[in-house]
This record gives structure tokens, sequence and C-alpha cells, in this order.
């Protein structure tokens, strides 16, 4: 496949800052699934499926031999959080905005699909996914759910997430563990409110929660890379009403657990409700959870096939020694079957970190990240002459 030309890195880069104006987040990805759809159809992808798992949209590109299919995913949500930047292409929706570079993932194998309009592969089939609800872990999920899935279900399965800190276009490989396992615990206590002047009288959860607002993050264990490693961070408090004439009933406390493995996650989160059940005697005691993301684990293969892929182009990489803590869904399609590798692409080294609100994705990473799924391409499925 002939490199991007300078007008589609143009074109496509025009289109990654119209989408950084418009961000939508988890569930509520409509318009930027149109606008994808759009773009697809108007290469001319053999088929296009809409609506996967709730705003998923899929494109397939088929060879004309048989052979293996392979899948591209990307992510379409944006993120509940203001941007502050002077960026002529800001997010014009308050409260809302692309600070972990899903625009640019987006366009980035929109890049692929670009070339495979042009030149399909020799065999097999590259399937493009735009997967919603990434930021929430439940996107991947509920694609896989999708009753249309089996006619997509991939062999091989590769995406990519940028990271700042890292020189510009460095490509991290990480067989096996790549992204930690992590969940939202929320408790939520309740016991019966009474006069401030009569405490004795009410049953208040603020010894509970004393209690476990030191024992749950004591639950951290060992640092990340080793097989045991936990971490709990306390994210929220909340405790009564603000007055001072009652003695509080209700209290919750929100926790983000995180693990490398999710065996170790089934540990924690035992350890996590036997705390809460020995705090909370006296009480009525809920737990609910949240955003639940499974560990990433990279395929041997497929991390290999992307190392050749990025040699073969001359791009840098980096043998990560250990997982990224952040967590990531993509996961769900190595579990489903596929070979899978998530890549962990390098956005500069004094780029604002993700989820900053002065994060912008560099554009200058579009065709590294369509060169490289490109040649992975090649690798797997040959190039027609066409």
């Amino acid at each position: 496949m002939a490199a991007l030309s300078a007008e589609q890195i143009s074109q496509l880069t025009a289109l990654r800052q119209e989408l950084h104006r418009r961000p939508e987040i988890s569930g509520e990805e409509a318009g930027t699934a149109e606008r994808i759809a759009a773009e697809l159809t108007a290469l001319g992808a053999d088929r296009i499926w809409r609506g996967l798992g709730g705003h998923g949209v899929a494109a397939e590109f088929t060879g004309a031999q048989d052979g293996p299919s392979v899948l591209f995913r990307c992510e379409l949500d944006g993120l509940p959080i203001r941007e502050i930047s002077d960026l002529p292409y800001r997010s014009e929706v308050e409260g809302r905005g692309h600070l972990c570079g899903h625009d640019g993932h987006m366009v980035s194998v929109l890049g692929v699909a670009m070339r495979l309009a042009g030149c399909r592969p020799a065999a097999g089939r590259v399937i493009v996914l735009f997967q919603p609800a990434e930021e929430t872990g439940a996107g991947a999920e509920a694609v896989i759910k999708d009753p249309r899935w089996p006619e997509i279900r991939p062999d091989f399965a590769f995406a990519y997430h940028n990271v700042p800190g890292r020189p510009l276009g460095e490509v991290g490989l990480r067989p096996g563990v790549g992204n930690c396992a992590s969940r939202g615990m929320q408790i939520l206590l309740e016991g019966k409110s009474s006069h401030a002047a009569a405490p004795e009288d009410g049953i208040s959860p603020a010894n509970a929660m004393a209690e476990l607002m030191a024992v749950l993050p004591a639950l951290s264990q060992g640092v990340i890379g080793d097989a045991g490693f936990a971490l709990s961070t306390l994210t929220h408090v909340k405790l009564g009403e603000p007055a001072f004439g009652i003695s509080p009933a209700d209290g919750e406390l929100r926790v983000t657990l995180r693990s490398m493995t999710n065996e170790r996650m089934d540990t924690l989160i035992a350890e996590a409700r036997r705390q809460v059940e020995s705090s909370a005697v006296g009480l009525k005691a809920e737990i609910r959870w949240h955003d639940v993301f499974r560990a990433v684990k990279n395929d041997d293969q497929a991390t290999e096939i992307a190392q050749e892929a990025a040699q073969a182009l001359g791009q840098t990489c980096r043998d990560m020694p250990v997982p990224m803590r952040w967590s990531e869904d993509f996961g769900r399609f190595g579990e489903d079957g596929a070979k899978a590798a998530l890549l962990y692409v390098g956005s500069g080294e004094e780029h604002p970190q993700l989820h900053n609100p002065d994060y912008d994705f560099p554009d200058a990473l579009l065709p590294v990240v369509t060169d490289l799924f490109c040649g992975i391409a090649d690798r797997l499925l040959g190039r027609s002459q066409a």
C-alpha cells in the first residue's frame, strides 16, 4: 500500500481537528459515529456495520483470496473533562473534551481505510472498528455481545494508545500483560439519623467510614510488575448532609481497585468486601461496581508481527519492562479468541499527560500509526497489485 500523500495527511488532520471540536462521551457517540460512517462510505468500503454495541461502526476491505481477518480498532468517545486551551479547534462542548487522544486514534485508523480504498489486501480481509464507550470499560464487551459480531470476529486484532512522556513515534511493545485490570468500587452505607445533640439515638456511619478510609488504601501491595501487585485508591467520600444539627445516617466511599492480572483482581475484590463487612457492622452496606476493565494480555505472535512491521519501516521500538497502570478494554478482544496486541506509541516526552485539561493529540503521529498498521496488514495478508 502506497504511503499517504501530503494531501491525504492534510485531510486527516483537518478531520481530527473537526472531531476534537465536537467530543461525545461514552454511550453518546451518535454524531461521531455518523461522521465516521460517512467517511467509510465515501471510501467505498466493501461492507459497513453501524450501531455495534451501541454506536460502534465497523467496515470491511476484502482481498481476492481467502485468508485471515485482521482488525484494527480505535475508540469513539471523549471525556467529561473541561478542555483548557487556546487551540482554534478546542472543544465547543462545555465540560467535555477529547483529552485522551481518541480523536487521533480514529483518524489514524481512517488513514488505514483510506489506503485500503486504493489497494485492497491480497488475501483475507481488514476490518476497521470504531468502538464506543472505552472510557467506561463497557464498549468492547458490548461490541462482542452484539449479535452481528460473529460476522466480524477477527483472527488478529491490533490497537494502539498514544503515550505522553515517550519520544514521539516510538513504538512500545510488551508481550503478556500490557495494561492493568481495574474497577470502581462504590460503597453505600446507611444507618439512622439523629439530632446532633443526641448522636447516641442514631446510627452514624462516620466511624465505619473513617476505618474504611484507612484500611481500603492499605490493601495496596507491591509495585507494578510484581505478580501480586495491587493498588487501592480512595477517590471520593461523602458523609451526611452539610448541616450542623444532624448526626448523619448515610455515607458513601468510592475506591478504584487495580491489579496486574484478572486473578489478582478477584482476590483484591474479596479482600475489599471483607473489609467492608468487618467495618460496617450495624449498618446497611451496599457495594456497586463501575468502570470494569479486565487486564490487557498481549499475544506473543501478534506483538512480534507488530515489531517486525515497525522495524521494517525504520520505526524505533522499545520493549516495555512493566505494564501500564492505566486500563484499557481492548483485552476483551484477546479473550474472545483473537491474537491481539495493544501498541503504545509515544506522543512526545514533554507532551501533557492523558486526561490533562490541556492535552491535545499530536497530529504528527497520524502517518506514523497508519504506516505501522498498514505494515502489519501487509505482513499478514499481502498486498494486491491494484
